[in-house]
């Protein structure tokens, strides 16, 4: 007789059986006992959580000959043939593999044309039923929507949102939930005892979080690790089939990241090397670790699988990583099991994130601080101006504890570094021009102090020309006009300075002046200029004649 797994041989064959579906089983005992089931069914939910042994244990309960409260009996020739998996009327189709149409045809659609051979019903188990094709769903939707009264269709998705509306209202909606863990140790520790093998607590527990929720991921690991070890299956063996790393080794790399210790940190992680552990089950174990924490610190029940001893351990670390650590390691882990998949030389990467990691939340603090003190000397003086010069003196006193208040007014400032360059004014004897070189100016300077780029843009700006409130800004340059004309929030703030110093609607426009420096154009007027040198020479050989 061939192996059967454990999966298979512990299979649920009665509804009382099922564990941690309550809901469903209610329900579906419900519909029998009262003769009132539907003819379509769509179990839904995530792999290993009972929905194809439900299908079979359905269909043997509708085709029992002696059922006692919506239970099979389990020894009739309909029980035994279902649980067999040879009976004629109990169709099992996965269409992860026979997705087709024409598969859906000659296997359900016509088959549905015939009446049952001794069953009472026909079933159809369609498992995966997602992967139908979408022609498949079209075949299939009218033998659904009003299927022969011996018919009853049991369809299995663990992607409900892949299966077509004109489906789903058509059947009823059963959810599966993941097990819970205390279920799934339970499940094994009875699975063990009926095997016969010995198994540390501690090891249930493992096996149970590496399952996920899933019965059948947990029967396999225990199956592996039963295969791997002739006496008692303790934790350190789970960890080594598993490829996990032992809790202690993760405890003390964790307590080596909060104290800075590189030198001890960077020994850990050679020494889970040395074991075969590769990065990514490192990142793994780390996350389950510090979810058992969190847990721990926010005091939240761990569940079965923990002893006093280990329990009170898990406490006394999460006291010392404090919550605030904990969560921001958690995030920061994350991302790197996220990243690990991408690098090509792993083990290298993560000795360099999980460095980071110890120096990042210690290092930020000062790197923040460092521009208060900057800033704190340039603006205490501006403010102790307005009072009495004998109060500059006291200013330097409170200096460590006043930063906190010019933080703000000189948020602008962030870049010190960037000089306030005046724009020149040259004047020209015309009124109208020199208030308006004035009026930019003014409006010039304080623009400099908003960023480090205006700032550097603005000195090489000058007014080309004002006509009846339009003021015309000239720049060396296409690009650093473009900067500020293209931008909305740019331009907006040139224009409220520049009416702000003008205290009136003063339009302003850009242009390109070529050349060193822009030239106001204006209409040629009579002047006056002075001549010397060669030039007055020549000019005196014409007037004299000489």
């Amino acid at each position: 007789m061939a192996h059967l797994s454990l999966y298979r041989k512990y299979r649920s064959q009665r509804f009382e059986e099922l564990i941690g579906q309550g809901h469903v089983v209610r329900t579906l005992q419900n519909a029998l006992g009262s003769q009132r089931t539907a003819h379509a069914y769509l179990f839904t939910g995530p792999r290993g959580t009972g929905k194809t042994s439900t299908a079979r244990l359905l269909a043997k309960a509708l085709n029992c000959e002696r059922p006692e409260n919506g239970e099979p009996c389990n020894a009739c020739e309909a029980c035994v043939s279902i649980t067999a998996g040879n009976c004629l009327d109990v169709f099992e189709m996965d269409a992860a593999s026979e997705s087709g149409v024409d598969d859906v045809r000659e296997a359900i659609v016509e088959m549905a044309e015939y009446k049952p051979t001794f069953c009472r019903y026909k079933v159809f188990i369609i498992d995966e039923v997602h992967d139908l094709s979408a022609k498949a769903f079209d075949a299939l939707l009218k033998t659904i929507e009003e299927p022969p009264e011996h018919i009853v269709f049991i369809l299995a998705t663990t992607e409900y949102h892949k299966v077509p509306p004109t489906i789903r209202s058509r059947c009823q909606k059963f959810e599966f939930h993941r097990a819970s863990l205390q279920d799934l140790i339970a499940r094994l520790s009875y699975v063990a005892g009926q095997e016969g093998v010995q198994v540390q607590p501690a090891a249930l527990s493992a096996i149970a979080r590496m399952a996920d929720g899933g019965f059948r991921d947990a029967l396999t690991l225990l199956e592996q690790a039963m295969l791997t070890t002739d006496g008692e299956i303790t934790l350190q063996h789970v960890y080594d089939q598993l490829g996990l790393v032992a809790e202690e080794s993760i405890d003390a790399l964790l307590l080596a990241i909060r104290g800075q210790e590189i030198p001890q940190m960077l020994g850990i992680l050679e020494e889970i090397a040395r074991l075969g552990r590769d990065p990514r089950s490192i990142l793994e174990s780390m996350l389950m670790r510090l979810a058992d924490l969190t847990r721990a610190a926010y005091g939240i029940e761990l569940g079965a699988g923990f002893d006093a001893a280990r329990e009170a351990a898990l406490h006394e670390l999460a006291t010392h990583l404090d919550r605030e650590r904990l969560l921001w390691l958690r995030s920061e882990i994350a991302e790197a099991h996220k990243a690990i998949r991408d690098i090509s030389l792993p083990r290298l990467w993560l000795e360099s994130e999980l460095i980071r990691m110890a120096l990042g939340p210690r290092a930020a603090p000062p790197v923040a601080e460092a521009p208060r003190a900057q800033t704190a000397p340039v603006v205490k003086p501006q403010t102790a101006r307005s009072d009495a010069p004998s109060r500059a003196p006291a200013a330097s006193k409170p200096a460590a504890s006043v930063p906190p208040e010019p933080v703000v007014p000189a948020a602008p400032s962030a870049e010190p570094e960037a000089p306030v360059v005046p724009v020149p004014v040259e004047k020209t004897g015309d009124p109208e021009f020199d208030r308006a070189q004035e009026v930019w100016a003014k409006a010039a300077a304080e623009l400099s102090t908003l960023s480090r780029t205006m700032a550097l843009r603005l000195p090489n700006a000058r007014v080309h020309a004002y006509r009846e409130g339009k003021l015309e800004i000239a720049f060396l340059g296409k690009l650093d006009r473009d900067w500020f004309a293209e931008v909305p929030k740019r331009h907006g703030a040139v224009v409220e300075h520049v009416q702000k110093h003008a205290e009136a609607a003063w339009e302003v426009a850009y242009v390109v002046a070529e050349g060193a420096r822009p030239v106001r154009q204006e209409e040629p007027r009579a002047v006056e200029v002075s001549v010397e040198g060669q030039k007055l020479a020549e000019m005196a050989k014409e007037v004299f004649g000489a």
